[in-house]
């Protein structure tokens, strides 16, 4: 079964059983480093200790930095259908800064330049062996290659993104990949289960994100066998596999976008954008995202978010 894994301030790794946490006695101070002293996770584990209340440690992202980020764009049919997408979509990889990576708990921070602020609730895959050039993956060698899983948000200045065609920029401000609170160790019987995980986020309570990973289009053996063709990997990286539909920003009607087609640019984007003003799920100051991924029995359960949003200083 899959081990949960806390990580707080100080250099401190934590085992989780339920609503309480075991030191791990380690001398890691990276993730790569900690993936390579799983017997002392297990120990922390399998201890007979009451250990300490999780809610009385303080949750830094689980996964350490610097570290490759790399997402998939437009992976799961509900997303493509919002996005406007028909027929074969081809897998698409990005990089995102490392510095955009933090807390479970860490407020997002909306630059003053953003206007229109997204989420993306997406399933991170946390590399336990190097990945060199072409290698190709099956699924029975995911357990060779991938240690375990984080959730983590892929936050997104859509202003940015759409007028620049800019994902690096629009999804690397610092706080714009919320990631954690755990990192799920997983025990090769346990990869199986991929498929149950239900990925969840809700905004001010209201539910905006809803599907499992049967809605992936790409899966996480043939998304590394791809990504492997030109990006290698090491341990401790963090490959986000995409985000479900329900995102602020979708597609506009075809008779829309064929008008806005015939405009130039600066008049086409000016356009959408004051169509976009009054759309009211984009982030606002005060908002708070919740999000959460597990399999309906818990027996994978990466834990949930609680993050506000708060205009940048």
């Amino acid at each position: 079964m899959s081990t949960n894994v806390l990580r707080t301030p100080g250099g401190g790794w934590w085992a989780v059983r339920d609503e309480r946490a075991v030191r791990i006695e380690t001398k890691a101070v990276t993730t790569a480093e900690l993936l390579a002293d799983r017997d002392a996770v297990r120990e922390a584990a399998a201890s007979g200790e009451s250990g300490t209340p999780v809610a009385d440690l303080v949750a830094l992202p689980p996964v350490t930095t610097p570290c490759r980020v790399v997402a998939q764009m437009v992976n799961y049919r509900s997303h493509a259908k919002d996005s406007g997408f028909t027929g074969d979509i081809p897998p698409t990889f990005f990089r995102k800064a490392s510095g955009s990576v933090s807390g479970p708990h860490e407020p997002i921070a909306r630059p003053a330049h953003v206007n229109f602020l997204d989420y993306e609730v997406e399933l991170g895959l946390v590399m336990g062996a190097p990945l060199p050039v072409g290698t190709v993956v099956e699924e029975r060698d995911l357990p060779s290659y991938v240690a375990g899983l984080v959730l983590t948000n892929d936050v997104s200045a859509r202003d940015v993104q759409l007028t620049k065609t800019q994902f690096y920029e629009s999804k690397s401000y610092p706080t714009f990949t919320p990631t954690g609170p755990y990192l799920a160790l997983l025990e090769p019987e346990d990869f199986a289960r991929l498929i149950d995980l239900r990925l969840r986020l809700n905004v001010n309570g209201v539910p905006r994100q809803d599907r499992t990973l049967a809605d992936m289009i790409v899966r996480p053996a043939q998304a590394l066998t791809l990504l492997a063709r030109f990006q290698p990997l090491a341990p401790g990286d963090l490959l986000l596999t995409g985000t479900p539909g329900g995102t602020a920003l979708k597609a506009p009607p075809k008779p829309v976008e064929k008008i806005a087609a015939l405009l130039p640019p600066a008049l086409k984007w000016k356009a959408f954008f004051k169509g976009q003003a009054k759309n009211p799920l984009y982030l606002r100051n005060g908002d708070l995202v919740t999000a959460t991924i597990a399999t309906p029995d818990g027996h994978i359960d990466l834990g949930e978010q609680r993050t506000a949003v708060a205009d940048a200083r």
